[in-house]
């Protein structure tokens, strides 16, 4: 071989690497990543967020796709927990993902969110964690209030609206529950209300009596839950075997369906404080996507989870046909400073510089009998 013929090998070699890789990878899919717990104790949320967006990339590649090119889900399962976390996070940005729609659990997110950072790869997430958007991610935006609004709302009803004269805060130990719990205090106190207690659990544990116990010592005429929903329902369950008549109210993550399976007779008059139930957000956007997940996955989603996962995907896709790119570095500028609110599933949202999501409408809501919720709190 000669060295002309050498040197012309080498540079093609070296363009396929570069400028013809691209080239190719450019005809491709465009490849969107779904964290979430697929399996694990918290699967039923995972599974809700990655039907969503399965949903949504379906109708849009029936559509035609985005810039002439079909979507493609690669979904990494992180089962609720940092380290699986970890691993999801180096796996999806090795597969080359534009954007990553999940996780659930903050600790999960807070694991994640550094690699995808590092990546510039877009990662849209439900974690609460006020500190998610305090590390400079550039690339993280928050698909949910973040706990201190939650929280401000929560301590709002249990010492203005409902007047409550002791309350208890209860957490497991995991990043979103402390956060909130902590967030919770802190406005009960600024509220001027009086707290009695404070204690943790170990979630998964199953048997709360003893905490509970200690709890009921204190008298409190309400108890605040900031775990989930897979303990938050045992606790309501137990705390009515022990007759222990303080009020339940749950934060955001026990707001699912299977709450009311796990709680049984008991879940009736909990009370979870969220965003608006999915069957009570007035959008047509959200009516329409309710009505086509219930029927093609044969019930319905089974949180507002589901909604405001979708809303980040959603989200993405606008930022991707307004820049006609999936360039990240022209996309995240565009998310961080969309000039009208985005028009979401669950209202209308934009993302401030740090990714917190400004738009965020709570309620509180009353588990009825048939495991259904109504909004008592705002009531117009």
């Amino acid at each position: 071989m000669s060295r002309l013929t050498k040197l012309s090998t080498l540079t093609a070699a070296i363009l396929l690497a570069t400028g013809a890789g691209t080239a190719m990878a450019a005809d491709g899919p465009i490849k969107i990543g779904v964290q979430a717990p697929i399996t694990g104790e918290y699967a039923a949320e995972g599974q809700g967020i990655e039907n969503g967006v399965q949903l949504l990339v379906k109708q849009q590649n029936a559509a035609g796709g985005l810039l002439g090119r079909q979507i493609q889900v690669i979904v990494c399962d992180d089962e609720g927990k940092a380290s699986q976390a970890a691993i999801c996070g180096r796996k999806l940005v090795n597969e080359g993902v534009t954007a990553v729609i999940g996780t659930y659990t903050s600790g999960a997110a807070l694991a994640a969110a550094p690699i995808y950072s590092a990546a510039n790869v877009i990662q849209t997430s439900d974690g609460t964690s006020d500190e998610l958007t305090q590390r400079g991610w550039k690339t993280f935006f928050r698909n949910a209030p973040p706990n201190s609004d939650e929280a401000i709302f929560a301590a709002n009803y249990m010492v203005n609206v409902k007047k409550y004269q002791r309350i208890a805060v209860l957490s497991d130990h995991s990043s979103y529950a402390t956060g909130l719990a902590q967030s919770v205090k802190k406005a009960v106190q600024d509220q001027k209300g009086n707290l009695v207690a404070d204690d943790f659990i170990n979630a998964g544990t199953q048997d709360y009596s003893a905490v509970l116990t200690k709890l009921k010592s204190k008298n409190p005429d309400a108890l605040f839950f900031s775990g989930y929903y897979t303990d938050g329902g045992l606790i309501r369950a137990q705390m009515k075997q022990l007759g222990m008549n303080a009020a339940f109210i749950g934060g955001d993550a026990n707001q699912n369906a299977a709450f009311a399976k796990i709680a049984g007779n008991a879940a009736q008059g909990a009370i979870i404080v969220n965003v608006p139930a999915p069957e009570n957000l007035p959008y047509p956007e959200a009516k329409k996507f309710l009505a086509d997940y219930t029927q093609a996955f044969g019930s319905a989603p089974p949180s507002i989870y589901t909604f405001t996962n979708a809303d980040g995907l959603r989200a993405v896709f606008a930022a991707i046909e307004a820049t006609k790119s999936v360039d990240t570095s022209k996309l995240i500028p565009w998310l961080h400073g969309m000039k009208q609110p985005f028009p979401g599933l669950t209202g209308p949202f934009n993302w401030d510089d740090k990714g917190e999501r400004i738009g965020s409408p709570m309620s509180a809501f009353e588990v009825q009998a048939d495991g259904s919720y109504k909004t008592v709190y705002p009531t117009n």
